[in-house]
């Protein structure tokens, strides 16, 4: 909860008769509320960002109330009337569903969403121009999908049926396979939807739409993002490649995506909740924000075993935190041999000052 201590400080020039007043905050804490729909890889990265940014910019001041709504929207709903109740400064609603569950839940508590691909899609706004208004604003996880189906022309360009893949609950999974298949059929492809409702038919969807086509494309789809797994035990040993919306369904069955980075989606949300609850930037005029960056990625295990050869401008999934983790190694070590070069110096300097200390004694 948020707790406001004004002080008002007169300086002792002023009781000399000079004008003056500083008002200052002196002692702000701040709650924030956090309703993730499910565990995965992005939805985790992007809360670890958000988190991370709010906490360098303002310290112990401010706490989470993290929850996981283990993928029932339902569950949305309860986390956000608690949130409510509680009296929270700020809610961040990561995905759609948890989004909905907040713009459905207050008016007045500040909801910054993130991970959520398209905000007019998700709140049925008509008249979307890329300002939320009300209390509502975030970030949004939406890569170019025209840029995806290129993807998958330049790596099965003599494929011709593309299964869409997609949970018919999520309505940004929907308008990402609808935005595809226009994007494909205008390079010549034939595309078939395949939703599943949940994951309980899920395996059979798959099983379906690994049948039937030659490449599946995979949207940000949070449904399938939690059961990769399932999906790759199907389609890897029927020879069918997919081409995934983000990293994480990539890594667990995907063979290349054109993804942003999660974490960083995350931290530009913590930053836009600093800016308003430390310096009162006003929700109802910030524009939803977008990833700025999009890396050409590839699964090399998955394109190893399918027979999948990817162009140089790929990066291996797991290449970039390989190298960061060789950087800091390498930043380690040269510090260590610094150490103890300074410390052999500092040692040889102090050996040198008693030998001439000696000399000294015994020349007198």
């Amino acid at each position: 909860m948020k707790k406001q201590i004004l002080a008002v400080a007169l300086s002792a020039s002023m009781a000399a008769g000079l004008s003056g007043v500083s008002v200052y905050a002196a002692d702000d804490t701040y709650t924030i509320g956090i309703c993730q729909l499910v565990q995965h890889e992005a939805l985790d990265a992007a809360t670890t960002g958000f988190k991370d940014a709010v906490t360098e910019a303002l310290g112990d001041k401010v706490t989470f109330d993290e929850q996981n709504a283990q993928g029932d929207s339902n569950t949305c709903s309860t986390i956000i009337n608690d949130f409510v109740s509680d009296d929270v400064d700020l809610i961040l609603a990561n995905a759609t569903a948890a989004l909905q569950a907040a713009v459905a839940g207050t008016s007045d508590i500040p909801i910054l969403g993130t991970s959520v691909t398209e905000y007019g899609v998700a709140l049925d706004l008509d008249d979307f121009d890329g300002t939320v208004g009300g209390n509502v604003s975030g970030t949004s996880d939406l890569a170019p999908l025209d840029q995806q189906a290129a993807m998958l022309n330049e790596l099965f360009p003599d494929a011709k049926n593309v299964g869409l893949l997609y949970c018919s609950a999520e309505a940004n999974s929907q308008y990402q396979v609808d935005t595809v298949k226009a994007a494909l059929e205008k390079l010549g492809y034939t595309c078939e939807y395949y939703a599943f409702s949940d994951s309980n038919d899920l395996s059979s969807v798959v099983t379906t739409a690994s049948s039937e086509s030659d490449v599946i494309y995979v949207p940000t789809d949070n449904t399938a993002a939690s059961n990769t797994e399932i999906i790759n035990n199907i389609c890897a040993p029927a020879g069918v490649p997919i081409i995934a919306g983000e990293e994480g369904i990539c890594e667990g069955c995907g063979v290349a995506t054109l993804s942003i980075d999660y974490y960083d989606l995350g931290v530009a949300t913590g930053k836009m909740a600093v800016r308003i609850l430390q310096d009162g930037e006003d929700i109802s005029t910030m524009p939803i924000e977008y990833a700025p960056n999009f890396t050409k990625k590839y699964n090399p295990e998955l394109c190893e075993e399918l027979g999948v050869e990817v162009p140089d401008d790929y990066v291996a999934i797991g290449e970039e935190a390989e190298a960061d983790d060789a950087a800091a190694e390498d930043t380690a070590d040269t510090a260590e041999t610094e150490e103890t070069a300074d410390t052999a110096d500092t040692e040889e300097a102090a050996d040198e000052g008693a030998a001439e200390e000696e000399t000294a004694e015994a020349a007198e």
